[in-house]
C-alpha cells in the first residue's frame, strides 16, 4: 500500500533550510561539461552544467565565492591511488585502447567505466575541486565547499568502478586528515559508497556512513555488519534499505543516527555526498525522495556548523539532479529561492511543470517501521560501543615530494640536469631489486604488489557469496555486478520533457525486476535481531567524562607542512585576475582562472566586476 505524506510548500519557513549565514566556497570549471562517456551511457557530465547555469540564474553567486580550481595532477592522484593504475589512465584514448585491452581487464574499465575522450581531464578536473576545497576548509578560508563534479565514490585504488575512476572522496579526506583529527563522512547516495569505506576500513580518523539500498544492486556491499576491522571497528556505519523510502522514513533514520555520530565521534569536520540517484524516478536509483527530503539530509548537517565538503556523486535524471543541487547550493548560502525556475538556454530540460521540485510518487515503501527500527537500534549498538571521541597525536610526518625529479617546472635552469621520468622509474626499480629482502617494504614497493583475488582467506563473518561484490552465476563462473544492471523502468525519458514522475505512473517494479531485495533486508533484519540478544544482558559501556574527550582531543595540536592544495587554498596577492563575466548569461557559465575567486556585481544583468584574489 503506498504512503501518503503531506510535503509543505516550497515557500514555506523550512523549505529552504536555516537562514544562518555560511561564508560558501562554489567550485566549478566550465570545461566539465564538454566531456562525456559514451554514447547512451547514463553518467552525464553535462549535469553539472546544468545545475551551475541554474546556480547562476538565480543569483546565487552574490552569495559565495566562485573558483575555478586547478585539475588535480598525476602525483596528486598518486597520494591514493597507484602509480601504474594512473599513468594507464593518462595514457589511454579511444584510439590506442586496443594496445591496452589486458590493462582494461585488470582495472575494470570497461562497459561501466568507458574509455571516452578527455577521461584523465576529467578525472583532473572532479579531483581539483575536492582537494581544493578540502584546503581551504583546513585553512578557514571557508565554511562550507562544494564541488558537484566531485562525489565519485566508488572508485578504488588501482580499479574503476560505477562510472567513477578517481576517488575524489578519499583524496579531498586525505587533505583533511593533514589538520582535523577526525573526519566524518556522509552517503546519501542510493549506492553504497564502497571505495570510500574500503579505503578508511582499518582507521578510526575517518568513520563513514552509507545510507543506501542493498540487495540484488550494485555494488552489493554495504551489509549491516561491515562495520570495519582493528582500530577501525565500529567506525564504518552502513545502513542497508529497501526499494520505495520515503521522505518521512529517511528523515526518521538520517537525523537520528547522525545525531547519535556527532555526539559520540565528534568529528571536526564533514565530507558530504549528496549523491542524485536517491531522487524519485532516477533512472538507476529505486528510493523515492522528493527535492526538499534529500535537501534536509543537507540542512541537517549544516545545522552542525562544522567546515563542511559537499559533494555531487550519482544522479541519472538529469533535470532533477540539477534542480536538487541548486535548490541545496540555495540552503547552503542561506537563500531563499521561489518556485519557478529562472529562464536559461537550458529551460526546456524541466517542462512541462517548469518549477523548481521534484516531487514524489506513490510508490510503495518497503521499509517497514519495524525493520528501519531494528536496524537503528543495532546501529546505535555499534556505535556505543566506540566509547568516545578517538583522540590522534598529530605529528610533523616527512613526506615524499609531490612533483619528484624531472617534473621541476619552477627551475627551468635545473630542469636540464634532472632525469626525465621514465629514468627515475628505471632507477627506483634497480633500487627495489637491490634491497635487502628483509626490510621493510617501501610504498612504492607495496602500490606495486597485487594480490589475486583467490590468494586470500575468507573471514568467519564474512559471506562468500557476496565478498568483494562477486556473485556466483548459475554457470560457476563468476561476474562482477555493474551498476547499469538495475535499469529503473519508470523513470522519465531523457527526452521526453517529463521532470518528474506523473501520478498516472506509480513506479510499480515490474517483473523483470530481481525480487530478492525483501529477502536481502529481512537478513539483515534477522542479523539485527541476532546481536540485539547476544547484547541483551551485556553491560552497556560507561561514556567518557566530557573533560577527558576534549583533554584527548586537545593533543592534537602539531601543525602538518602546508600541502601545494593549501598553498593554492591561500590565493596569492600575485595570483593574475579573473576575466569579467556577465552576470545575465542564459547559461551561467564564468570562465575563471585557476585557483581565483570571481566575485559578480549586485545588480542583475550588470557586467560583474573583475574577481579579486584574497590573501590571508
Amino acid at each position: 500500500m503506498a504512503n501518503s505524506t503531506a510535503y509543505a510548500p516550497l515557500d514555506s519557513p523550512r523549505a529552504n533550510g536555516s537562514s544562518q549565514p555560511k561564508k560558501v566556497a562554489y567550485f566549478y570549471d566550465s570545461d566539465v561539461g564538454n566531456y562525456a562517456y559514451n554514447a547512451g551511457h547514463p553518467m552525464k557530465p553535462h549535469r553539472i552544467r546544468l545545475a551551475h547555469s541554474l546556480i547562476m540564474n538565480y543569483g546565487l553567486y552574490k552569495k559565495m565565492e566562485i573558483y575555478r580550481a586547478k585539475p588535480a595532477s598525476r602525483y596528486e592522484m598518486t597520494q591514493f591511488h597507484t602509480d601504474e593504475y594512473v599513468d594507464f589512465l593518462q595514457k589511454v584514448t579511444p584510439d590506442n585502447m586496443d594496445n591496452y585491452a589486458k590493462e582494461q581487464s585488470k582495472y575494470n574499465v570497461g562497459d561501466d567505466c568507458p574509455v571516452f575522450d578527455g577521461l584523465f581531464e576529467y578525472c583532473g578536473i572532479s579531483a581539483g575541486g575536492s582537494m581544493e576545497g578540502a584546503a581551504r576548509l583546513n585553512r578557514n578560508k571557508c565554511d562550507v565547499a562544494v564541488n558537484w563534479a566531485g562525489g565519485l565514490h566508488h572508485a578504488k585504488k588501482s580499479e574503476a568502478s560505477g562510472f567513477c575512476y578517481i576517488n575524489d572522496i578519499v583524496l579531498g579526506i586525505i587533505e583533511l586528515l593533514r589538520f582535523k583529527a577526525r573526519v566524518l563522512y556522509i552517503d546519501i547516495d542510493v549506492h553504497h559508497g564502497d571505495g570510500v569505506e574500503e579505503a578508511f576500513y582499518t582507521t578510526d580518523r575517518v568513520m563513514t556512513v552509507s545510507f543506501h539500498k542493498y540487495g540484488e544492486y550494485f555494488p552489493g556491499t554495504g551489509e549491516l555488519r561491515d562495520i570495519g576491522v582493528g582500530t577501525g571497528k565500529n567506525y564504518s556505519v552502513n545502513f542497508p534499505l529497501r526499494d520505495g523510502i520515503d521522505d518521512k522514513s529517511y528523515k526518521g533514520i538520517f537525523e537520528p543516527v547522525i545525531g547519535k555520530i556527532m555526539e559520540v565521534y565528534r568529528p571536526e569536520a564533514v565530507v558530504l555526498q549528496c549523491g542524485g540517484d536517491s531522487l524519485s524516478g532516477d533512472r538507476l536509483g529505486c528510493f523515492n525522495l522528493s527535492m526538499k527530503g534529500h535537501a534536509n539530509c543537507v540542512d541537517f548537517v549544516k545545522s552542525f556548523g562544522l567546515p563542511t565538503l559537499v559533494l555531487g556523486g550519482g544522479g541519472y535524471t538529469m533535470r532533477n539532479v540539477a534542480r536538487t543541487w541548486a535548490y541545496e547550493t540555495a540552503n547552503l548560502v542561506g537563500q531563499d529561492i521561489g518556485p519557478n525556475l529562472p529562464y536559461t538556454e537550458y529551460y526546456d530540460y524541466y517542462g512541462p511543470d517548469y518549477e523548481l521540485d521534484v516531487r514524489p510518487s506513490n510508490m510503495d515503501n518497503a521499509n517497514s517501521p519495524e525493520y528501519l527500527e531494528k536496524i537503528k537500534t543495532q546501529v546505535f549498538e555499534n556505535l556505543r560501543a566506540t566509547a568516545h571521541a578517538p583522540s590522534v597525536q598529530m605529528t610533523d610526518v616527512p613526506r615524499a615530494p609531490l612533483f619528484p625529479a624531472g617534473d621541476n617546472t619552477n627551475d627551468p635552469e635545473a630542469a636540464g640536469d634532472l632525469e626525465d621520468l621514465d629514468e627515475r622509474e628505471a632507477r627506483l626499480d634497480d633500487e627495489d631489486e637491490d634491497r635487502n629482502p628483509d626490510t621493510r617494504y617501501t610504498d612504492r614497493q607495496w602500490d606495486k604488489k597485487i594480490s589475486r583475488a583467490d590468494e586470500l582467506d575468507e573471514s568467519d563473518d564474512e559471506d562468500a557469496k557476496t565478498r568483494n561484490g562477486v556473485v556466483p552465476q548459475a554457470n560457476g563462473r563468476k561476474r562482477r555486478p555493474g551498476i547499469m544492471d538495475y535499469q529503473n523502468p519508470h523513470a522519465p525519458a531523457e527526452n521526453s520533457g517529463t521532470a518528474t514522475p506523473t501520478e498516472e505512473d506509480p513506479m510499480q517494479l515490474d517483473d523483470t525486476t530481481p525480487q530478492h531485495a525483501a529477502a536481502a533486508a529481512a537478513v539483515n533484519a534477522a542479523v539485527a535481531d541476532e546481536l540485539l540478544q547476544q547484547k541483551a544482558d551485556a553491560a552497556e559501556p560507561p561514556a567518557a567524562p566530557a573533560g577527558d574527550v576534549e583533554a584527548a582531543s586537545a593533543k592534537a595540536v602539531v601543525t602538518p607542512p602546508a600541502s601545494p592544495r593549501a598553498a593554492a587554498a591561500e590565493g596569492g596577492a600575485d595570483a593574475p585576475t579573473a576575466p569579467a563575466a556577465a552576470a545575465g548569461e542564459s547559461n551561467g557559465d564564468v570562465e575563471m582562472g585557476e585557483g581565483e575567486e570571481v566575485k559578480k556585481d549586485d545588480a542583475e544583468g550588470e557586467t560583474a566586476k573583475e574577481g579579486e584574489t584574497k590573501g590571508e
